[in-house]
């Protein structure tokens, strides 16, 4: 049984830790550069770390800066007040993501410029033939590993865990939890002080109000676990931090 909790933990973090740190704020954000060999090392990690549920970065970036400029309104790409549950969101975003990485969504060109694209690695790691493998990596760990039945019932989760993971931040990022900026329009909220589960994601508000500001955190007692290790990268030269002044 241990083997199968760490590896359920070790995927949900390392794809987390991709989705966040290179997906988000350097895909989408810009919050800091880095040279085309980590920017390649990073691309091919969140690939890797994503397996079966690998996401585009051309088309993340896109729906991300959608979700900014039009925040919980009909024209946001996932936001959870026009749905009754956390499914349908989901398979709203699916249908605006694939239409956008498949060319049959018109895109404005304010979102569609300046995010990294390595079309041979997206062509690799968006076919059937890799997600297969990769689905076939989980089974047969689980195969070997899995003392109960019903721990087969956690494979779902590493074949959908990037889908997942962006599901929790929008669905309970923008409907459960506190608002240190009620002046933003949308309805982001912060939903944990120290946001263990999602490395930071889940400061939904902070993140509207300031959305090029690398720490998601904004008060002295909230914790973006994401920041210290950006901040680490910074200090070892492998990225950059962009200057910002935040909103006050």
């Amino acid at each position: 049984m241990a083997a199968i909790i760490i590896f359920l933990v070790l995927h949900w973090y390392l794809s987390l830790f991709g989705q966040t740190f290179y997906l988000h704020r350097y895909s989408a954000h810009k919050m800091f550069t880095m040279n085309k060999f980590w920017e390649k090392f990073w691309y091919i990690y969140t690939w890797v770390t994503q397996g079966t549920s690998y996401l585009n970065a051309r088309a993340y970036a896109i729906l991300h800066r959608m979700h900014h400029a039009y925040s919980d309104t009909e024209q946001d790409p996932h936001t959870p007040h026009f749905f009754k549950e956390v499914f349908t969101m989901m398979w709203h975003t699916k249908k605006v993501y694939h239409g956008v990485l498949k060319g049959t969504m018109p895109v404005e060109p304010k979102f569609d410029k300046n995010f990294p694209v390595y079309p041979i690695i997206d062509k690799i790691a968006d076919s059937w033939i890799t997600r297969i493998f990769f689905a076939l990596v989980y089974i047969t760990f689980y195969y070997f590993f899995a003392t109960e039945w019903w721990m087969f019932l956690f494979l779902p989760i590493h074949f959908l865990i990037g889908p997942i993971q962006g599901a929790v931040v929008n669905w309970a990022g923008h409907k459960y939890g506190y608002r240190n900026f009620p002046q933003e329009k949308d309805h982001s909220k912060n939903t944990l002080i120290i946001d263990f589960l999602m490395l930071g994601e889940l400061f939904q508000n902070n993140h509207h109000h300031a959305g090029a500001r690398p720490n998601f955190a904004a008060k002295w007692w909230e914790i973006d676990p994401c920041y210290p290790i950006i901040k680490i990268f910074h200090w070892i030269g492998m990225i950059k931090l962009v200057p910002i002044k935040a909103k006050n």
